[in-house]
């Protein structure tokens, strides 16, 4: 039986065992990491150059901006690294801490999200009262609470999962340390505290997925009762993008946590993985942008006065760098 004072730390599964392929796939890593930096910093420089967007909805945009960089930069460039470097070894303190670090950014985006749904239901279902009900201090307290439940949320999990005890050769079947993966490795039921934790928090999760869920059955029946056309497309345009979000990182998790257990993962296993984890803080300011006018205007005249041109050379040289240096 081996415990925390005499770990030394875990041995992390690479993509593949032939080198090239796992290059290959690092660099994917890569790309997809790249385009996420750069959406959801040009959607934080957006929201707070652009004066027009001072608004709450849009004050709670660039801190879901924020938590997708913080989400995605958790797991990914250690990944990248570990896979360049041909080394899939992390130490037990930098395991914790990404544990952590992945529940507290994870929980908390759940939490904004719902803080988001109902900020929408709020300016769909009472235009006029919007203000007053939305106001600063209330935004504020949002964000806060939000920040709060995912770091109580990190401080359960990773103090239930790393009081147990791990056995074995400590390898995690994972790209990071995944806890469903480090139960595995427990030595005996002494991971019962922390299927507890994991069954009170998806409680709290599920309960968020249903004040969404409410807040937009409300939002669709006002809608749909509006007599303009234009009013309807207005209340669309600035609702679908955030429920495209909700969609996104809910099916992405559920496929992940709802997929049944396996001593021996397929490569399936890792797809959903890189779904919940990679796919939501790339895809969301796309889809923010994509959806609402006055994003893809202030967008505009960030990339106008940018000399993305340059950037776009730098980030390629950088890469191409990475290449030689780790392939050739």
């Amino acid at each position: 039986m081996t415990n925390l004072t005499t770990m030394g730390g875990f041995v992390l599964v690479t993509f593949s065992d032939n080198p090239e392929i796992e290059i290959l796939l690092a660099s994917l890593f890569l790309v997809f990491y790249l385009v996420a930096l750069t959406g959801n910093m040009l959607i934080i420089t957006a929201i707070s150059t652009d004066h027009s967007l001072h608004s709450p909805m849009y004050f709670f945009l660039k801190h879901l901006s924020f938590l997708d960089l913080c989400y995605i930069t958790t797991t990914v460039p250690r990944s990248i690294c570990n896979s360049f470097m041909h080394s899939g070894t992390i130490s037990l303190q930098e395991c914790i801490l990404q544990c952590f670090a992945f529940i507290i950014f994870s929980s908390t985006e759940m939490a904004m999200l719902t803080v988001m749904s109902y900020d929408r239901y709020v300016a769909i279902c009472f235009p006029l009262r919007y203000e007053i009900i939305m106001d600063t201090s209330t935004c504020v307290h949002g964000v806060l609470a939000a920040w709060i439940s995912g770091l109580i949320s990190g401080v359960m999990h990773t103090a239930a999962t790393f009081t147990i005890h791990f056995c074995g050769p400590h390898v995690i079947h994972q790209f990071f340390c995944d806890i469903p993966q480090l139960l595995k490795l427990s030595c005996s039921n002494d991971y019962i505290p922390e299927l507890g934790v994991a069954a009170f928090l998806s409680v709290v999760a599920f309960l968020c997925f249903i004040s969404i869920g409410l807040s937009y059955t409300h939002i669709f029946s006002t809608v749909l009762r509006m007599p303009s056309a234009e009013g309807r497309a207005k209340a669309f345009s600035t609702c679908l993008p955030h429920l495209c979000v909700v969609i996104l990182f809910i099916s992405t998790a559920i496929f992940e946590f709802l997929k049944p257990p396996s001593d021996s993962p397929t490569v399936l296993d890792f797809v959903f993985t890189i779904l919940y984890t990679i796919v939501p803080p790339t895809f969301n300011p796309m889809i923010y942008s994509l959806r609402n006018k006055a994003m893809k205007a202030a967008l505009r005249k960030i990339l106008s006065s940018t000399p993305s041109t340059e950037s776009y050379l730098i980030i390629i040289l950088i890469f191409k760098n990475l290449l030689k240096k780790y392939i050739f």
